[in-house]
């Protein structure tokens, strides 16, 4: 927060000569008002500061305006200090600082016994330095992000998709022959233990590159295209005698060492497995739909799709947990979407894994907050920091000189209140006074004559017709 103050101070200054003077507090509460709008849904970020629906935990720590203006000032680095070739070699160098320290809390998770890998994609329409498109995901326009994550979703690793050219840089020399999934997967699975289980999709999967991580002992296991057995299908059971014979057939194949197996296993629809350390045996038996019983139906099943569906959807779990409570506010600049996206990502890491503590310490589940409770909570303690900086009388002379700078504009003409409010008031009251000292207005661009004077400020003042003087004059 610290250094995301400093450079937002700079970056303003150096490029519209106009200080932010923003502070480390001001940060927090930036970032807090951010979650808490994700909590609490308005059509448009306006209304977080109208009077019928404002809600005082954002309005009192800072204006509208001064919301909007931080909104559109946060940096996490300064620009000029980042050299030519790093910039060509690192697209996302803009929010290269913070994705490294969320990267950091993500890498210092226990590593477990099984992890799988992924794609996710950051929803964002707008430019940016890689969008991607991927028309199978509920978001398919974004930046796509490839993911290593537990069964239990808690997020181990993560890369950024920039290229074929930059995995290149971060695998070894023997790795470079394999495709684009296989470098994904050598990237990812550099931070996990040896003798690990890895579970992935059709994407990642090659004979190959199985092949290749098994002599670094990481274990593969995940569907794979047809077209990559190369002469291992024509030997598995056909589509139509496995149809004929029904569903839950399965048909194995594995290679002369016995360390790499292939099972084909017909369901609605004929499905191609490789692992390292699953096969057909044991197999058990699942519930599946059945169209035209109308009911469900026992299907045998074998062990690899068993382990496959258990250990394969950590990566779809976060996803939906962010998508829960998204911090999705209109945006053009993709800095701030990336900055929103890998917030909500540390807080459903934080969340995962206080379950999972309290689940181990034996806690009743009534005493375990639930996300939307867990993340009310976090925007919260982000709203409430004060570091005792005396920043606090700043911010909100700051913000008065925002809102004095507007003032110039025109203003609607509120209606005058009730006599019975306007009692109440004993500062400014209205004084009819006699016809002949009747007197012109004396607001700007007023002809109106009246007979009304302030009490106090002894001005006379509009209240008659459309115009309203007085109550624009004190208002």
């Amino acid at each position: 927060m610290k250094m995301i103050s400093d450079c937002s101070n700079a970056m303003s200054l150096s490029r519209s000569g106009d200080p932010l003077n923003t502070s480390v507090d001001e940060v927090y509460h930036f970032f807090g008002a951010c979650i808490l709008m994700s909590c609490i849904r308005y059509p448009t970020i306006r209304m977080y500061w109208s009077k019928a629906l404002r809600i005082t935990a954002i309005t009192d720590k800072f204006t509208r305006n001064r919301f909007f203006r931080l909104r559109g000032s946060i940096k996490v680095l300064i620009d000029d200090d980042v050299p030519e070739d790093l910039r060509k070699r690192d697209k996302f160098w803009k929010v290269r600082p913070f994705l490294d320290r969320i990267l950091q809390g993500c890498k210092s998770q226990n590593r477990p016994e099984c992890a799988s890998i992924d794609e996710q994609m950051i929803p964002f329409t707008g430019a940016c330095p890689c969008r991607q498109y991927l028309p199978m995901k509920p978001n398919p326009v974004g930046i796509k992000n490839f993911v290593c994550a537990t069964a239990d979703g808690i997020v181990l690793d993560f890369d950024l998709y920039q290229g074929k050219g930059a995995l290149l840089e971060q695998v070894e020399e023997e790795e470079v022959g394999l495709g684009l999934g296989g470098l994904v997967l050598a990237r990812l699975c550099q931070t996990l233990h040896r003798g690990t289980k890895v579970y992935c999709d059709r994407f990642f999967t090659s004979i190959r590159c199985v092949e290749q991580m098994m002599k670094k002992e990481m274990y593969i296991t995940g569907t794979i295209m047809k077209n990559r057995l190369a002469g291992a299908k024509e030997k598995l059971a056909s589509d139509k005698t496995m149809k004929n014979t029904g569903r839950g057939t399965s048909s194995e194949l594995s290679t002369e060492d016995g360390k790499l197996c292939v099972v084909k296993w017909y369901d609605n629809k004929p499905v191609l497995m490789m692992s390292v350390v699953h096969g057909t045996e044991p197999e058990d038996t699942c519930q599946r739909w059945d169209k035209k019983l109308k009911e469900y139906v026992t299907v045998s099943r074998p062990s690899i799709v068993r382990e496959y569906n258990l250990k394969m959807g950590g990566v779809d779990l976060i996803d939906r947990m962010i998508s829960y409570y998204r911090m999705s506010a209109r945006t053009k600049k993709w800095t701030m979407r990336m900055l929103m996206h890998f917030t909500d990502l540390a807080l459903a890491n934080s969340w995962l894994l206080y379950r999972k503590d309290l689940a181990i310490c034996a806690a009743p589940k009534k005493s375990i907050m639930q996300f939307l409770e867990f993340r009310t909570e976090m925007a919260m303690t982000l709203l409430a920091q004060h570091h005792g900086q005396g920043s606090d009388a700043d911010l909100s002379k700051q913000s008065e000189e925002e809102d004095n700078s507007n003032q110039g504009k025109k203003r609607s003409v509120t209606a005058v209140p009730h006599v019975s409010v306007r009692r109440r008031a004993n500062a400014h009251l209205p004084e009819m006074i006699s016809l002949k000292n009747a007197a012109r207005c004396r607001v700007a661009g007023c002809t109106g004559r009246t007979r009304v004077r302030c009490v106090t400020c002894k001005v006379f003042l509009c209240l008659q017709g459309d115009r309203n003087c007085y109550t624009a004059f004190h208002t």
